[in-house]
């Protein structure tokens, strides 16, 4: 069996959509990032106690970013500090101009600078408030 075909217990599934959720100290700084430098809106936000967010999504076209407080997580599961620990997610997010995002990323940690690679995209790697690591690529 490929991996184009499907296999006996995946036949008739239909996946519609990918939306992760990274947890993080503080939600607003991410979902900023994103709306500030790339226009995203921000949606579904839900405030603590506190009036800081806990939960807030982000999204602009086909991509969505969710993100939740690691102390939302920890309040609702107390038992989930283990799982939480040690956990590395890179968001990979093909654009149509590279240098235009570039440019809304400027003063972004950089983890990766341009670069061509070997499967035909140009691409280059920022840290996001949160912590996590975005890739942009533009295919060649």
């Amino acid at each position: 069996m490929t991996a184009t075909e499907n296999t006996p217990s995946a036949a008739g599934i239909e996946l519609e959509h990918l939306s992760p959720v990274l947890i993080v100290d503080e939600v607003e700084p991410c979902v900023r990032f994103w709306a500030d430098r790339l226009g995203f809106t921000i949606e579904n936000q839900v405030p603590g106690p506190d009036g800081k967010l806990v939960f807030a999504s982000v999204k602009n076209g086909g991509v969505e970013i969710m993100y939740q407080t690691r102390a939302s997580v920890l309040a609702e599961t107390p038992d989930a500090s283990a799982e939480l620990r040690g956990h590395s997610t890179v968001l990979f997010i093909v654009v149509k101009s590279l240098d235009a995002v570039e440019k809304a990323m400027a003063g972004a940690p950089v983890v990766k600078p341009r670069h061509k690679t070997f499967y035909g995209s140009l691409e280059f790697y920022v840290k996001e408030p949160g912590g996590n690591t975005v890739g942009f690529a533009q295919m060649l």
